[in-house]
């Protein structure tokens, strides 16, 4: 049915990689490329499709990623490499006449700064090519934005409070390690929280806010407001709502260790000169902590993650709270990785297929709960990540 191209071999590619395999009359040809191809190489070997094609390319260069897709012809690139590399891949959809996808908004490499506005600027561009750009199709953002398109259309007719509540209780055995990038993963959680209400942007320091919260068949959590991208489109394409906040689980263990990060300076972006060589300290970090890559071999217990949601109904109040639970277990069974890697590859790979089959195209720059989330939802229950409804219940928040 569709030919895709695959930018990104860490663990969330390695998902999508082997859910794309699963389906052959939906992906009928899949290349992965990065720029070590000898991890593609493997990531191919593990799943022993011969339909998988790998290639090398330097996703931070136009021209290399304009001869790889001009070479292989997809009909849609799926973009799981690094949220700094989101507007050159991009460019060279545009150069291509060739879809888009994504599941984390870009970030220029010199500032902790997350805002669409870069992506949301292609707008026109893609239009007036006539192609598709999907932004934000992991979990969150993804799954959370489409459980709220979801709720709008079948259970509210204004939605008033959202609340996004991330929990991973999972342990992966590690005195410290990130479940993703840890260049990323630490920008993310050490800058200043963020919500929306009533109509304005409210600013708080890091980790100021905090309360536990109780998940689905895990318990108690402190949970802590955090910004997070989703909040931005979501507030854009639901006016009605007061506020929108989101909250990410963390251990004292794990925050213990970001502050002393911090502290020394590891978690700087800006270069230092060390024995006259250039280096950025977060990056050095990177290379000496445990790769999310190799967490899940050790890793025990679930993630839990979901939208709670308070608005009208023909006039009356009502509270829903939809999520998902995942096993860390589970998701190293099927696919050799960590439910963090596995709830943001499903999801990207049904994004993906909701592209090639046409239910999700038309020309522009789109965030994903802008089309119909319905067949999305279906896949979720079909390929992994099945969801919950609780109607009427005490959100907590």
């Amino acid at each position: 049915m569709g030919k895709v191209l695959v930018i990104g071999a860490g663990g969330v590619g390695t998902v999508v990689i082997h859910k794309m395999a699963y389906l052959p009359d939906v992906f009928t040809e899949i290349m992965l490329a990065s720029r070590t191809k000898s991890k593609c190489d493997a990531i191919a070997a593990k799943i022993g499709s011969n339909r998988i094609k790998t290639a090398q390319v330097d996703a931070d260069n136009v021209p290399e990623l304009v001869e790889l897709i001009n070479s292989y012809k997809p009909d849609l690139v799926v973009n799981v490499a690094l949220p700094y590399q989101d507007l050159t891949i991009m460019d060279a959809c545009l150069e291509t006449g060739t879809a888009y996808l994504d599941t984390a908004n870009y970030e220029p490499k010199d500032e902790a700064k997350f805002e669409y506005k870069w992506q949301w600027a292609y707008k026109e561009r893609f239009e007036k090519a006539g192609i598709t750009a999907i932004l934000g199709c992991g979990f969150d953002p993804g799954v959370t934005s489409i459980y709220t398109a979801y709720a709008a259309k079948h259970h509210f007719d204004e939605l008033h409070y959202l609340d996004i509540v991330d929990c991973n209780a999972g342990d992966h055995g590690k005195a410290f390690a990130t479940n993703f990038n840890p260049e990323i993963n630490i920008r993310e959680v050490t800058q200043k929280g963020k919500y929306w209400e009533n109509g304005q942007w409210i600013y708080t320091e890091p980790h100021e806010i905090h309360k536990p919260l109780n998940y689905p068949e895990i318990g108690a959590k402190e949970s802590y407001l955090i910004y997070h991208e989703e909040l931005e489109s979501l507030v854009k394409n639901y006016p009605t709502l007061k506020r929108a906040r989101f909250w990410m689980t963390f251990g004292q263990e794990y925050l213990t260790h970001l502050r002393v990060i911090q502290n020394i300076g590891m978690a700087g972006i800006e270069p230092v000169m060390y024995n006259g060589v250039e280096i950025v300290p977060i990056q050095f970090l990177k290379a000496v902590l445990p790769n999310p890559g190799d967490l899940g071999k050790n890793y025990k217990g679930w993630t839990s993650i979901g939208c709670r949601i308070k608005g009208l109904k023909e006039g009356k109040e009502r509270t829903y709270y939809i999520y998902n639970n995942c096993s860390h277990e589970a998701a190293y069974r099927e696919t050799g990785t960590q439910a963090v890697s596995y709830t943001t590859g499903v999801p990207c790979m049904i994004g993906a297929m909701m592209y090639i089959k046409g239910l999700w195209k038309k020309a522009g720059v789109f965030n994903v709960e802008e089309f119909n989330p319905d067949p999305f939802m279906e896949q979720l229950n079909i390929h992994g990540l099945p969801w919950v409804e609780l109607h009427n219940m005490d959100l907590e928040l």
